[in-house]
């Protein structure tokens, strides 16, 4: 990193990109094997799933149009329910093969791209076989923050849907029921973006740190007291970013109006190698805020004691203690 970790505070929301963007452009050779092995096979299942989700779609829709025009209880009737049958059939394999498949390679390149900046951040001595040997240890305790971030999903969205149907119950026919509804979804809003803040973070506590699942949740919470806004404007801009390549990706791909199919397929070549890198770059950059939020709150991680706990020893991962990570406190 170009900053020293006393001045990694005041970085703003341009200077984390830029610093993410440095710290790619410096080790290019190495991000570049990482997101040609783990992240673009990531990106094209992603699209891949969207390709494929728009034709079982349009084969269900297709069903049921002409189902309504079936007479009832005729051969035909039966055929198309047996199709439909089928198609959602197919529809749910598809999807359940699908998350299993995305949850594996982007917790891999999540655990790759973390420890390649923690590596480089402590001057390790760092190579694209030794990530490959770290990162199956790693993503374990990836996998455990990540069940503990849908458990408080599940439990959010569940307590909302509650909350949301009760107002509406209690307010039916009143005035105020619309602009209550329209609040309910801001504050809604707001918390999911909140507790996906905390989760990305905590990613990063699982893989540097002792703490994993809810554990490294609070440490996350903990960490961005103070930073809230700036992190939130990082967060909220790569989701924005990712929803307009994957709008870009529906209009110009999927979808691809009057387009001939040689067209289409350049621009999902284009659009896939711009996934690729706007993935990569975002794994960077909530690593980078990582060490941004431990310089605000005057904590410095030492870095030869990162450096050893980021070794295999003996085959095993060691993940950071938590005493190794405030050893020293700045005081400005």
């Amino acid at each position: 990193m170009d900053c020293e970790p006393e001045e990694l505070q005041f970085l703003s929301i341009l200077g984390i990109y830029r610093e993410s963007a440095k710290l790619i452009h410096s080790w290019r050779s190495l991000f570049a094997r990482i997101a040609v092995s783990l992240i673009l096979p990531l990106s094209l299942l992603f699209l891949l799933h969207i390709q494929i989700s728009y034709y079982l779609f349009n084969s269900i829709d297709s069903d049921d149009s002409a189902l309504d025009r079936a007479a009832p209880d005729s051969a035909a009737e039966h055929r198309i329910l047996q199709r439909l049958a089928s198609d959602w059939m197919k529809l749910m394999i598809f999807k359940g093969v699908y998350l299993v498949a995305l949850l594996v390679l982007a917790l891999l390149s999540t655990a790759a791209a973390v420890y390649t900046v923690a590596s480089i951040y402590s001057s390790k001595e760092l190579s694209f076989s030794r990530v490959l040997s770290v990162v199956p240890k790693v993503w374990r305790r990836l996998m455990v923050t990540f069940v503990a971030a849908f458990v408080l999903l599940f439990g959010y969205n569940t307590l909302a849907i509650s909350g949301l149907v009760l107002v509406l119950l209690l307010l039916d026919g009143t005035v105020v029921a619309a602009p209550v509804a329209v609040l309910f979804a801001f504050f809604y809003l707001a918390g999911l973006i909140y507790i996906s803040i905390i989760w990305h973070l905590a990613s990063v506590v699982s893989v540097l740190e002792d703490s994993k699942g809810f554990e490294a949740m609070r440490k996350s919470r903990l960490l961005i007291k103070g930073k809230i806004w700036t992190v939130a404007g990082i967060f909220t801009l790569l989701n924005f970013g990712f929803v307009t390549v994957e709008v870009t990706f529906r209009e110009l791909v999927v979808k691809g109006a009057g387009m001939v199919p040689a067209t289409r397929v350049f621009y999902g070549f284009v659009i896939s190698v711009l996934m690729c890198a706007f993935v990569l770059f975002a794994l960077v950059v909530q690593t980078v805020v990582y060490f941004v939020c431990k310089s605000y709150h005057h904590e410095s991680i030492d870095k030869s004691n990162l450096s050893d706990h980021l070794e295999v020893y003996l085959g095993e991962y060691v993940p950071l203690k938590a005493k190794d990570v405030q050893l020293e406190q700045f005081h400005v």
